[in-house]
C-alpha cells in the first residue's frame, strides 16, 4: 500500500503530465518549424553557402502580336541562411520609349497556358500588395532593355522559397497599391503579362556573366 507521501507525488504527476506533454510537443513542433525554415538545397553547400537560381524569360505564348516580345534572364543569388536575396534582370525587346514596367513573382511555375497559368502574386503571408515578397516594383527601360540588380525580400531557402515559382513581366506600371480599388491591393493594376519564366537552381555561370555585363554598362 502506498504511503501518503507517495500518493501525493503520484497525484501531482498525474495532474501535471498532460501539461508537460503539451509543452514538449509544442517545443518539438517549434524546433521542427525553425529547422524547415532554414533548409537549403545541397547545391548551396557546394558553393560555400551561396545558392544561385535562374529564370529564362520568354514572351507569353498567349500574347497579342502588337505587344513587345521580351526575352532575357532573371537571376538570383543568396547566401545561406538569411542573406539578402540579390536579383539581376537582363531583359531586352522593349520599345525605346523609356517606359516603366512591373515585374513580380507569381505563385505557380505553370506555363501550360503561357503566363496566364502562373496564378496571382506569390503571397505566402496573405498581405496586400505591394508587401508580397516578390513585388519587385517598376523598372524603367533604357535603350530597349532592363539591366539592373536589386535587393529583394523574397528567399531561395526554407518553406517560403521562391524556387519553382514564376517571374512575370507586365505591360504597365505597378500602382504600388495606391490605385484605390481591390485590384490595386492584389496586383497593382499592372496589366497584361508580357513574358514569364520559372525559377530553378543554377550554377554561378550566368550570374557572373551578366553581372560583369552590367558593371561594364554602368
Amino acid at each position: 500500500m502506498l504511503s501518503s507521501r507517495s500518493m501525493h507525488i503520484l497525484w501531482i504527476a498525474l495532474f501535471f503530465y498532460p501539461t508537460l506533454l503539451m509543452i514538449m510537443v509544442g517545443f518539438h513542433v517549434c524546433v521542427s518549424t525553425q529547422t524547415a525554415t532554414l533548409s537549403a538545397p545541397p547545391e548551396a553547400a557546394d558553393l560555400n553557402g551561396t545558392l544561385y537560381a535562374a529564370c529564362k524569360m520568354k514572351p507569353n505564348s498567349m500574347l497579342p502580336q502588337n505587344l513587345p516580345e521580351v526575352t532575357g534572364h532573371v537571376l538570383f543569388r543568396q547566401q545561406y541562411p538569411r542573406g539578402t536575396l540579390k536579383v539581376l534582370f537582363y531583359l531586352n525587346g522593349f520599345p525605346n520609349s523609356g517606359s516603366a514596367r512591373a515585374i513580380h513573382i507569381h505563385q505557380y511555375g505553370d506555363l501550360s497556358r503561357g503566363c496566364d497559368s502562373t496564378g496571382g502574386h506569390y503571397n505566402p503571408h496573405k498581405v496586400s500588395h505591394p508587401s508580397h515578397p516578390g513585388d519587385f516594383g517598376n523598372f524603367v527601360t533604357l535603350q530597349g532593355g532592363i539591366h539592373q540588380v536589386i535587393d529583394s525580400a523574397a528567399t531561395l531557402f526554407g518553406e517560403l522559397s521562391a524556387l519553382g515559382r514564376a517571374v512575370v513581366l507586365h505591360d504597365r506600371v505597378d500602382d504600388l497599391g495606391r490605385g484605390g480599388d481591390l485590384s490595386s491591393l492584389l496586383h497593382g493594376n499592372a496589366g497584361r503579362r508580357l513574358a514569364c519564366c520559372v525559377i530553378g537552381i543554377a550554377t554561378p555561370t550566368l550570374w557572373n556573366q551578366f553581372s560583369e555585363l552590367i558593371e561594364v554598362e554602368t
